[in-house]
This record gives structure tokens, C-alpha cells and sequence, in this order.
């Protein structure tokens, strides 16, 4: 029997999330822009160490920061992906920030950082950039290529079976 665990993916709007939810449970990817309104939900069951699990995976509308978003989306969570859009700065300029929210308001529930977009490394922005200090734990995924996105929810499950 697979055991569910809850992740919610946050951000800003327009980041990718729900691409990133599409790629990973669906392997697809549309060029096409939606919008998320309100909170879309998908599953998918995955095995990791002889574990099996089934993810919940909450697709909650982008906000500017995390404490605009609607608290009954985020209790019960098992994990966060928090994802930011590489080529936008103001997606990652409050990163701090929010971590420290997540730290304060769910102590024990890990993070998993995401940089998406990595297919406009040297297009729209320096790959150099991002091999700071500040983005040393996060995991770069394109939705639109697919590069490291089951990376990326393996990880945050990984860390939500070593609570």
C-alpha cells in the first residue's frame, strides 16, 4: 500500500509550476500559459528506497509572496517545492525571505528549491549567476525539456521519508 504525502508547489505566478506538475506526472509540456485559480490537485505513485508512495501534489495560484497564499492550501503538508523562474529576478529576489516564512510557519516540513527554466541559461541570463552561496541547495529543471524534474520530486520525497 502507498503511502500519501501532500506536496505543495509555491511561487510566483507565471514560474512554471504547473508546468512542472504536467511534466512530472503526465511527461507533457504546452507552450500554452494557464492560470492557476485557486488549487489544482494531481497524484502520482512513485517508489524510492522500497517505499512506495503516492504524491499528492497541490498546484496552488502563484503569489508574490507566500504569506499571501490561502493557509488551508498549505496545512497538512508533507513538503514544499518552491520554484522560481531564472530569467525573472523578481521571482527569486525575496528567496530568503520565504524560506525563513516556510522555517518559522512549518518547522519540520523540508523544502526543496527549484530554479526552472534552465533552457534560457545564456539567453536570458548567466549560468555563472546562479553558482553563488544563495542558490548552492536549489535544483535547476526545465519543464519544457524536462532536465531534472523527477530530480527535483525525488529529492523533496527523499527528505520527507528521512522525518
Amino acid at each position: 500500500m502507498a503511502h500519501p504525502k501532500k506536496i505543495v508547489l509555491l511561487g510566483h505566478f507565471g514560474v512554471g509550476k504547473t508546468s512542472l506538475i504536467r511534466r512530472f506526472v503526465e511527461s507533457q509540456f504546452s507552450e500554452d500559459y494557464l492560470v492557476t485559480v485557486g488549487v489544482h490537485v494531481k497524484k502520482k505513485e512513485i517508489s524510492i528506497d522500497g517505499n512506495n508512495i503516492t504524491l499528492v501534489i497541490w498546484d496552488i495560484e502563484g503569489n508574490t509572496s507566500i504569506d499571501k497564499a490561502r493557509k488551508s492550501y498549505l496545512l497538512g503538508t508533507s513538503g514544499f517545492i518552491y520554484v522560481f523562474d531564472i530569467s525573472r529576478p523578481e521571482t527569486f529576489e525575496s528567496l530568503e525571505t520565504e524560506m525563513k516564512y516556510l522555517q518559522d510557519n512549518f518547522e519540520n516540513v523540508p523544502v526543496e528549491i527549484v530554479g526552472n527554466k534552465k533552457d534560457k541559461f545564456g539567453e536570458a541570463v548567466s549560468e555563472e549567476f546562479f553558482k553563488t552561496q544563495r542558490f548552492e541547495n536549489c535544483t535547476f529543471t526545465s519543464a519544457k525539456e524536462g532536465d531534472n524534474v523527477e530530480d527535483a520530486f525525488e529529492q523533496l520525497t527523499r527528505k520527507m521519508l528521512a522525518i
